[in-house]
């Protein structure tokens, strides 16, 4: 499924929207060059669970978790990780256990620690604006995608 975005209020929006069919244990992959609006998307996700407060980027803490009401959310940003083993020390084999929705930046360089992803967004940058890019990698996210594109 490919979405084309005009600006950065509008990758905000289609994270809320996204939000708003999430189930509670779920794992997002993102994918982009810098400056493509992974942590942009991310943080509409956050506000449409309803996070009222700074949704920092992970970029430092590799790690920022949530509790928005009864769902558990985790951000992760691993452009400055040198070596997945470097999750160990960060305590990830202990949050792998709870249900939680996982939004993760860069995650090809956690490869073989990280849960596997139920869907793959890739973002690509356009003359005006940004071209998402949608990859179910299993039957829940296609029914999610399917959801989407209903509520289009």
């Amino acid at each position: 499924m490919d979405i084309l975005l005009p600006d950065a209020d509008a990758q905000t929006a289609f994270g809320a929207r996204l939000a708003a069919i999430l189930p509670s244990q779920f794992v997002i992959y993102l994918h982009g060059d810098l400056g493509t609006g992974k942590t942009t998307l991310a943080r509409g996700i956050l506000r449409g669970l309803g996070h009222q407060g700074a949704a920092r980027s992970p970029t430092y803490t590799l790690i920022e978790p949530y509790e928005i009401g009864p769902r558990r959310v985790y951000h992760l940003d691993l452009y400055r990780l040198a070596d997945p083993e470097e999750l160990e020390y960060l305590g990830l084999r202990d949050l792998l256990g709870e249900e939680a929705l996982w939004l993760v930046e860069w995650p090809e360089r956690g490869a073989g620690l990280l849960p596997a992803a139920d869907l793959d967004i890739g973002i690509d940058y356009l003359p005006q604006g940004r071209q998402l890019i949608l990859k179910a990698q299993n039957d829940a996210a296609s029914a999610l995608m399917a959801g989407l594109a209903r509520r289009a």
